[in-house]
């Protein structure tokens, strides 16, 4: 296990990790930490507990907005394949339709 130091509003935190996921850990902390420092800037230095609290329940707050954005466009797409497969059905009738008129007048003209 891996073992990184992460800073969070101007605060080094020693972090555990899987190895090989140190570089995703920084990112994450590095996003934790912007947000904090937002919040400090916002409410003022509030101590670190309701600091973090805040800043996580912000971005738990845009993970939600994010799902809730996802399984929109989940069910955008699920519609949109469904009308994709009608029109393809009602497309392969036509053109089976308009192949039955054109043998048949084929088989006209030949007579």
């Amino acid at each position: 296990m891996a073992q990184i130091t992460v800073d969070v509003n101007g605060r080094p935190y020693a972090v555990g990790c899987e190895d090989g996921q140190e570089a995703h850990l920084l990112e994450l902390a590095k996003m934790f930490d912007h947000q904090v420092r937002q919040v400090s800037q916002d409410m003022g230095q509030l101590g670190d507990t309701r600091l973090f609290l805040m800043g996580a329940l912000l971005l738990a707050d845009e993970l939600a907005d994010a799902r809730n954005r996802l399984a929109s466009l989940q069910t955008e797409v699920g519609r949109l394949q469904s009308d994709r497969a009608r029109i393809e059905t009602r497309a392969v009738t036509a053109l089976d339709t308009a192949a039955k008129r054109i043998e048949k007048l084929a088989g006209e003209e030949a007579a």
